[in-house]
């Protein structure tokens, strides 16, 4: 008796239907699997066997053959244990095919009949949505993550013989409760504490308005990673349309069931300078998701920005254009998505005191240019506003007068944003991530302006993108000063956020 039981397997962030096809004929005692599976599928053959005998159902006998459709899709992962152990089940007569080809199904299984959580389950329940299926039925640890697609019924399971229950009719399924993610420590934090750098806290407010990338140099004990980690508190909350992104790309890398929380606060990815290409990019055996994508509508900070090594940070350059990032492997080609706000920091030199007021650097011209030039132009091109830190005098580290708060300055990333919302009919489109007809559309200049930029041009030979950068924070700029066109001084403002670093570029250069 042959039997379909409806199964998925991730490709990415994305879920692929697969039919689970199961036969089950006279002859001498096999089991086998086919359509393209790698190791965890063909070694389900022995958890699938010791599962069903230990949840009390027999185990039958003959030849077995189960078929993993499209066949020309590797099947990877431990997630179709519990598909194939209904199926087997559905053709022994146990339960009726009926009763179950109206659900997605995916879980691993224990030896004991146990089924544990698996990564991509939100995709599946995406899949499910899409497809029009009645539900889906997933380990109880994934439950919270595939209630997330409200429209779609969750049936979680802890074991098969529960699963079996339920599908007959003899049990019903428990409720799933959605937990929202805990608070963390960079909520209770604030821009009001950091003193002094008014100039970096403002490069940070138009940053954020607009979701540009943003890079800062100064000298060790400046306040650069002070203020980066206080970013999150002016970022606008996710959308719903984020928020199911972000998760989709979490579920992938495993880490909802972990957790067992839906995602509702925008990431904040802050890796180490040692981390691996493939921990940073994404990849590995069973490609997953790396730190870019794990940052996707999110924060990337990347502190001591000149120690990571040289090829993790050329690989920087598509997802900071594209917006997405793509593996190629033998046997096709992952995309992972990657919209994030890069935050860079680093020292001026080996030292870390070239900018410094206060004390004496100790480098040599060589390697201040060497240090420097472990950065390429075409990452620097990309990032839209560079930001010279100087260290603070000991009157400003005393000084007890009020600084802006996180709330005042999140009030005018809101105003920004709430205004790009209406220019690209959108609320997940910013100016950042204008295409060159939109610059020209929306960052027009008067004949003054026109006369600044060309000057600013001739001076510090600006390449084309990096022109095109700088209209777009102006563009910001004029945002939130609610401003309908682009003034002289929101130029000017959007041109001193690359005069210094661009001006030290210029000196070593000639």
């Amino acid at each position: 008796m042959i039997s379909k039981i409806n199964a998925w397997t991730l490709f990415g962030v994305k879920a692929i239907h697969v039919d689970t096809e199961v036969d089950v004929s006279k002859g001498l005692s096999s089991f086998q699997i086919v359509g393209l599976p790698e190791a965890a599928v063909r070694e389900s053959k022995d958890r699938v066997r010791a599962a069903i005998k230990n949840s009390g159902f027999r185990f039958p006998l003959g030849r077995i053959t189960v078929n993993l459709s499209p066949a020309d899709i590797k099947k990877e992962g431990a997630g179709f244990d519990l598909p194939i152990a209904l199926g087997i089940l559905c053709s022994s007569g146990v339960i009726e095919n009926q009763k179950i080809n109206k659900f997605l199904i995916r879980g691993e299984l224990s030896l004991d009949g146990r089924v544990k959580a698996q990564p991509g389950i939100l995709a599946g329940a995406v899949l499910s949505r899409e497809e029009k299926f009645k539900g889906i039925i997933v380990p109880r640890e994934n439950g919270a993550e595939a209630k997330i697609i409200g429209s779609v019924e969750v049936i979680p399971v802890s074991s098969l013989s529960e699963a079996v229950a339920i599908i007959r009719g003899e049990k019903k399924p428990e409720e799933v409760i959605l937990e929202v993610a805990k608070e963390t420590f960079e909520e209770k934090i604030d821009f009001s504490e950091v003193k002094g750098q008014e100039y970096a806290k403002r490069a940070f407010e138009i940053a954020a308005g607009g979701g540009h990338n943003i890079l800062l140099s100064g000298p060790p004990g400046a306040g650069k990673t002070m203020l980066s980690k206080r970013v999150p508190t002016i970022m606008p909350e996710m959308e719903e349309d984020e928020i199911l992104e972000v998760s989709l790309v979490y579920s992938a890398a495993g880490f909802m069931s972990q957790t067992n929380e839906i995602i509702t606060k925008r990431p904040f990815r802050a890796p180490h300078h040692t981390i691996s290409y493939a921990g940073l990019v994404g990849g590995g055996r069973i490609p997953k998701p790396g730190e870019i994508s794990l940052s996707h509508k999110g924060i990337l900070f990347l502190d001591e920005f000149s120690e990571f090594r040289r090829d993790n940070l050329e690989m920087l350059r598509q997802p900071l254009e594209g917006k997405k990032i793509i593996i190629s492997r033998a046997e096709g080609s992952l995309e992972f998505p990657a919209d994030f706000m890069l935050i860079a920091a680093m020292n001026p030199c080996p030292c870390g005191y070239y900018t410094s007021r206060f004390h004496q650097c100790r480098c040599t011209g060589s390697q201040i240019e060497k240090y420097r030039n472990k950065l390429s132009g075409p990452v620097i091109d990309r990032i839209d506003i560079q930001v010279e830190v100087s260290d603070i005098s000991y009157e400003k580290f005393s000084d007890d007068s009020r600084s802006r708060s996180s709330d005042e300055m999140k009030q005018n990333v809101l105003k920004a944003r709430k205004i790009q919302r209406q220019r690209f009919d959108s609320s997940l489109r910013l100016n950042s991530g204008m295409e060159k007809r939109e610059v020209k559309k929306f960052c027009t200049l008067d004949s003054e302006g026109d006369e600044i930029l060309k000057k600013a041009f001739e001076k510090l030979r600006f390449s084309a993108r990096a022109m095109d950068r700088i209209l777009k924070t102006a563009r910001t700029i004029a945002d939130m000063e609610e401003s309908e066109f682009i003034k002289k001084e929101h130029l000017a403002e959007s041109l001193q956020f690359r005069v210094n670093l661009a001006s030290c570029a210029v000196r070593q250069g000639d």
